[in-house]
């Protein structure tokens, strides 16, 4: 077998050549027509029709086969729409011009090729050149063909590959395209204006989630990557804009894992005059509305189970959650030291700061996520680990507030909003507190946020929601990786790659 470095070396002595030509690396071709546009226009066209059309046509991409018969020769080129197949000949594109191609060019160039349209004795339909260009001379050698790129880390360190190698991965990332594109669509067809908030903040907030931290030398100043968009959003509410969502990036400390990175992208949206039950129907027909757009209205397969989305979720409280799916009694539901011994036995540990609120959901989290497979509304959550949502009215102890559970992962989290300064002011102080006490991921005092509810957020709802994990869903992805089209990876130790 011969050596990377071998070929990397007989490369680098053909493009020495190339550049010599004083022809190198081109700029002034101009393709006619996508691999995709030819294939399209030649459906039902036998070799004889094709003969009689002369159509002419001129496509560049780059060399993903390569068969040389003497005096003529086959090259597929591959562009973004898909693959053809060009023949060359040396009578037709000359001999120049055919031994620059037998000699300088290899699986991987970029070329670019004019010719007629013409179908093969074997039907495949083929652009017979008339003139021919490499491009690109190319130094790295391609994955071999039928076996492609296998490495895992390979493919998400260099996604440039990858791409080149799969039309599998090329295809997850055009679907994640199509849903950005259809979740805008949805929002703008209901008067939802698109904003942009600050990704740096001066205070962390927004979630409860470790915080990025940064610093401005100019100003000298300490600042935060965003945990989340929220209080800018409602800020605008408050300004007036009673109906907004933004798609962006958020950032946050925590570790990676196949749903977990900590750069991703997020849904965010505010809804004034409306509360968390508009948002749980809002939500049902954003994803029957994606489900229609990315897959023609047919259920998600994912990783082997049905998912539904024209069908209406299932609905239950945390507190129901928890009693379905462990031996908790319901009596021992606000029983501090039944659920601390509970988690205990999982193995989760308890911080002495935690109300039954807290505790609760830690259970939650431990025994009930992972099991909602089919799309569920857990709603009620407790108010210790809601410090932006509105109280619910027969119950203070939980809020109006719900996530959507798919696949035994969180989808979206959604309230109706607490427009209360005084509330919120306290809750902000009870976050402060347990920051105090160690807890990195606890919210400021946003003194500013006070003061914009204090000139009035009128009664809202608001919904975030993980355009990461959706597109998981809809491409059957197992992890975020293969969604991001640069994951977060330790850097490469020397001598890799």
């Amino acid at each position: 077998m011969t050596d990377e470095h071998d070929i990397i070396s007989t490369r680098r002595d053909k493009l020495t050549r190339w550049l010599g030509d004083a022809r190198s690396y081109p700029n002034g071709f101009r393709r006619e027509a996508f691999a995709r546009d030819l294939h399209v226009a030649a459906e039902g066209k036998d070799k004889a029709t094709l003969e009689t059309e002369a159509f002419s046509t001129a496509v560049c991409g780059r060399v993903m086969l390569r068969r040389v018969m003497g005096k003529a020769s086959f090259i597929t080129l591959q562009d973004v729409t898909g693959q053809i197949q060009c023949y060359l000949r040396k009578d037709d594109v000359g001999d120049m011009a055919y031994e620059a191609f037998e000699d300088l060019w290899d699986i991987g160039d970029i070329v670019a090729v004019s010719g007629e349209l013409m179908r093969t004795n074997k039907g495949e339909l083929t652009v017979h050149a008339s003139s021919i260009e490499l491009l690109n001379k190319t130094l790295r050698p391609l994955p071999e063909k039928y076996h492609g790129l296998v490495d895992q880390e390979t493919k998400y360190r260099q996604r440039y590959l990858d791409l080149i190698m799969s039309a599998e991965s090329r295809r997850v990332f055009e679907i994640r395209s199509v849903l950005t594109s259809a979740i805008r669509e949805f929002f703008s067809s209901r008067d939802f204006m698109e904003v942009e908030t600050p990704m740096m903040h001066v205070l962390p907030g927004g979630a409860i989630a470790r915080p990025f931290s940064t610093h401005h030398n100019s100003l000298d100043l300490d600042l935060f990557l965003r945990v989340a968009p929220e209080l800018f959003l409602k800020r605008l509410v408050v300004g007036g804009f009673e109906r907004v969502f933004e798609i962006n990036r958020n950032f946050r400390n925590e570790g990676l894992s196949t749903r977990h990175n900590p750069e991703f992208t997020m849904l965010e949206f505010y809804w004034a005059y409306h509360d968390f039950e508009d948002l749980i129907a809002l939500t049902q027909d954003l994803l029957a509305h994606l489900a229609n757009r990315i897959l023609d209205g047919q259920p998600i397969n994912y990783q082997g189970t049905e998912i539904d989305f024209s069908k209406p979720a299932e609905r239950m409280t945390m507190a129901e959650s928890v009693l379905r799916f462990t031996e908790l009694p319901e009596s021992d539901l606000k029983n501090h030291e039944k659920l601390s011994a509970m988690l205990t036995g999982l193995n989760v540990r308890v911080e002495d700061a935690w109300g039954p609120g807290k505790l609760l959901t830690e259970l939650f989290e431990a025994r009930v996520e992972e099991r909602l497979e089919q799309p569920t509304f857990i709603t009620h959550y407790p108010t210790e680990v809601s410090p932006l949502s509105r109280r619910n009215d027969d119950d203070p102890d939980v809020t109006d507030r719900f996530e959507l559970f798919v696949s035994g992962r969180e989808i979206a989290n959604g309230f109706s909003e607490l427009n209360d300064p005084a509330d919120q002011a306290e809750r902000f102080r009870a976050q402060m507190e347990a920051r105090a006490g160690g807890d990195v991921e606890a919210m400021t005092y946003d003194e500013d946020y006070i003061r914009a509810l204090e000139y009035g957020l009128p009664p809202s709802a608001g919904e975030g929601i993980g355009i990461d994990r959706l597109v998981m869903l809809f491409t059957n992805s197992p992890s975020i990786r293969d969604v991001l089209l640069f994951p977060l990876m330790r850097p490469e130790s020397k001598g890799d790659g």
